[in-house]
């Protein structure tokens, strides 16, 4: 079954990238990405400073290249030597960083990541955060806007998808967390910031050894924005609960191939897509394509990695045909050409 939703899409405005290089000046190396000449570091060496940095690099054999190593210890590590009842070793963007890593209403951004945990992680039965968006401003910018989360349950811990559309968080999807230990799993993260009649969200995780996908979850009517905050911020580490001390032990946790990425989106006044029907849906075998007043030229299915999987060209028609049944089931991105060079993004969800 395939499910559709339209995203005007013209060119990638802008990309950052934040990739290990090495052992060694870990935190240069962040920082210069991150925010020059500022801190977007919150670890906890100020209450641990014997142990040295707890944000590391070194060469992982599997994905055959550096990688980052965050550290967080039962003891002594706190928050910052702030909060005692929680840990944080975290990397995040703020108001001193590029332009480009700040989230604004209108943008649609795509962050990416892997990441690791360990074959014995434990979970708090509390919290243990890998990932947040969090607003900056504004009266609801204490509660994030996503996070993905681990937690302890009563038979299996379970990886949390939350969400906070004000100031109470609930949680939007989960899954059993076994599949995720001891594998690397790739991280893609599209979001449209907007309130409710113009946000989007989705997330896919897929194991790297394999492509299965493992975590999926879209939105194309969910509102992604706070109350007068200034912008949305990524943020990727370790955050934990330390109510539940009895459930954690020392962890290490892998990052790599950190990317955002904002794409520039047309006006619909530009774009003439309430006169492209495209149908039937759902969709097994074939999508046909009707766009009277905009003449396509090709079409090109994306993986969700962006890897293309499928071009079709087209003649000048009102009508054309494209073939799914190939697909496997998986999140895509047939992007529309024009032969005036405009692109519509459809988004295609096959189970």
């Amino acid at each position: 079954m395939l499910i559709l939703c339209i995203l005007v899409i013209q060119t990638t405005k802008s990309q950052v990238i934040l990739d290990a290089d090495g052992p060694g000046n870990t935190y240069d190396l962040i920082t210069s990405v991150l925010a020059p000449n500022h801190n977007p570091i919150e670890v906890p060496d100020c209450n641990h400073s014997a142990f040295g940095d707890h944000i590391s690099e070194t060469f992982d054999a599997s994905l055959n290249t550096n990688v980052f190593e965050f550290y967080i210890h039962k003891m002594p590590d706190n928050d910052r030597c702030i909060n005692l009842d929680r840990q944080r070793n975290e990397i995040k963007s703020y108001d001193q960083s590029p332009d480009n890593l700040l989230g604004v209403e209108g943008e649609l951004v795509e962050y990416k990541w892997k990441f690791k945990l360990d074959s014995g992680f434990q979970s708090s039965s509390s919290f243990t955060h890998l990932h947040q968006l969090k607003a900056v401003g504004g009266s609801e910018s204490g509660m994030p806007l996503i996070t993905l989360t681990t937690r302890k349950g009563n038979s299996n811990d379970k990886l949390q998808l939350r969400y906070a559309e004000s100031n109470s968080q609930v949680t939007l999807y989960e899954e059993d967390l076994t599949p995720f230990l001891g594998e690397w799993v790739d991280v893609t993260q599209l979001v449209k910031y907007g309130e409710q009649s113009s946000g989007t969200y989705s997330i896919s995780i897929k194991r790297v050894v394999d492509d299965a996908i493992v975590f999926n979850y879209s939105n194309t009517n969910i509102r992604m924005w706070k109350t007068n905050t200034d912008f949305i911020r990524p943020k990727w580490g370790i955050y934990r609960s330390l109510n539940h001390p009895e459930d954690l032990r020392d962890e290490t946790v892998l990052f790599a191939n950190f990317s955002v990425k904002e794409i520039d989106v047309l006006g619909l006044s530009s774009f003439e897509t309430k006169e492209i029907k495209v149908f039937p849906n759902p969709v097994f075998e074939q999508l046909t394509v009707n766009s009277p007043k905009n003449k396509l030229k090709e079409a090109t299915i994306y993986t969700i990695n962006g890897i293309a999987v499928n071009r079709i060209l087209f003649s000048e028609t009102d009508s054309y045909s494209i073939n799914t049944s190939q697909l496997k089931p998986a999140i895509y991105f047939i992007h529309l050409k024009t032969f005036k060079n405009q692109i519509l993004v459809r988004k295609i969800v096959k189970q």
